[in-house]
């Protein structure tokens, strides 16, 4: 049978989901319960809510390899010029790996550049096979403490640091991506110990996410609790010294 993967929705002109101008692709299903999440409908824990929905950008639907490439190659020509190409997210890419891979190799073999945005939760040696594929890693790195990385995410960053390290390791190009988050990760102390696990880590690359609204709406929808709710957004000219520890510490670090 020809492999499958469950998307959620494929979003043309992106531009801050790797270089140039890109064509994301959402995948369905996320092992990380993130409470602050902008796409609460690809959370495991959603599933059987967001599946009851007749609306595809909450329930998501099979789609073939060459159904995916035919959208992505609609705009080839804007790759090309811009240095762009296709962004796997989610989602948790790696919950449907077999899928990403085939997905990844048909983009490639037609010259056209590839990024992955993941959590980086994974089984290493499941995660050590996937290693080679992506032309680019955007690795989300949320927290240092693994105690309070499982209080807000659910999960334990352990696996995650392990599999950073392995991208390192390989010399695969990466940029470590951080959700600036109020109450979790927003103050000078935790950009300090952010910037010093990545250095250690060997990562030199960094975007910071400001926290943002976007998804407030979609928590509505689904009739589930928004913890963030009412949260004020946070902006790029308010967080400059929270950048500059990372720019102290030698890091690239830039705003998205």
């Amino acid at each position: 049978m020809e492999i499958r993967g469950r998307i959620f929705n494929i979003q043309k002109f992106s531009i801050n989901d790797g270089p140039g101008i890109r064509t994301t692709v959402f995948f369905k299903g996320c092992p990380l319960q993130c409470a602050w999440c902008a796409n609460p409908e690809s959370q495991n824990r959603n599933a059987p809510i967001a599946d009851a929905m007749e609306n595809e950008l909450y329930c998501g639907r099979e789609r073939t390899v060459e159904e995916v490439m035919r959208v992505v190659r609609q705009d080839i020509d804007f790759y090309e010029e811009s240095g762009g190409g296709m962004t796997l997210s989610g989602g948790e890419v790696l919950q449907q790996m077999d899928f990403a891979v085939a997905l990844i190799d048909a983009a490639r073999a037609e010259g056209i550049h590839t990024a992955v945005e993941t959590t980086g939760f994974a089984a290493p040696e499941r995660f050590r096979s996937f290693l080679p594929h992506p032309d680019l890693y955007l690795f989300d790195f949320k927290h240092y403490d693994r105690e309070l990385h499982r209080r807000y995410t659910g999960v334990y960053n352990d696996v995650i640091v392990e599999n950073l390290r392995a991208v390192v390791a390989a010399g695969k190009p990466v940029i470590a991506r951080i959700p600036v988050i109020p109450h979790f990760n927003v103050g000078i102390s935790h950009a300090r110990g952010l910037s010093r696990a990545l250095s250690e880590i060997g990562v030199r690359e960094v975007h910071l996410l400001p926290f943002h609204q976007f998804g407030e709406k979609k928590y509505e929808e689904l009739g589930i609790e928004y913890e963030w709710k009412g949260v004020k957004q946070l902006h790029p000219e308010a967080l400059e010294r929270y950048r500059q520890v990372f720019l102290d510490a030698g890091l690239d670090c830039s705003f998205k």
